[in-house]
């Protein structure tokens, strides 16, 4: 299933996920510390909470182009987090993702990533989607390239893998 999605800020779904704009009680209860029915067991990780945080102190993250959680479909959980890093500098955006631990090896992070780089390029003056990556973090590495983000540059330590507009 390719993901579908509409400039107009309806979810993006995939096969097995929702990526939606993070509902504001979502993000009041992270930064508050407070649990929600919807949330699958190890949600939020620590990446969940910055995110939550950023969100909170930059209401335009909140744009359809923004942050997003990730949701499996069957389940109805929240298990991570993807966004765009709005605004756009010359045209590149940054695309950021993590999966709670207990779901993650299920292939969500790469399927998120594909969907919200392509959500990213149909963004008025966004020609490129790019992700910094840590070259330790292999699984990272393969989340992107298994996603269709090809490397650009690095060195032994970083790489910044980019996917462009068509």
């Amino acid at each position: 299933m390719s993901p579908s999605f509409s400039p107009t800020g309806v979810d993006v779904t995939t096969e097995r996920l929702v990526l939606r704009l993070w509902p504001p009680g979502d993000v009041a209860a992270v930064v508050g510390g407070r649990r929600l029915a919807h949330w699958a067991q190890d949600f939020p990780s620590a990446a969940d909470r910055r995110i939550a945080g950023f969100i909170a102190e930059r209401p335009e993250a909140m744009n359809v182009y923004g942050q997003r959680q990730i949701v499996e479909r069957e389940s109805g959980l929240a298990v991570g987090a993807i966004g765009l890093f709005w605004p756009p500098d010359d045209g590149v955006i940054e695309v950021g993702y993590g999966i709670v631990e207990s779901r993650r090896g299920r292939g969500y992070a790469t399927e998120a990533t594909r969907a919200m780089t392509a959500f990213g390029l149909t963004a008025p003056g966004v020609d490129e989607v790019f992700a910094d990556v840590d070259l330790a973090n292999v699984a990272s590495v393969r989340v992107l390239e298994k996603a269709g983000l090809r490397r650009v540059r690095g060195d032994d330590a970083t790489a910044r893998f980019a996917a462009r507009r068509p």
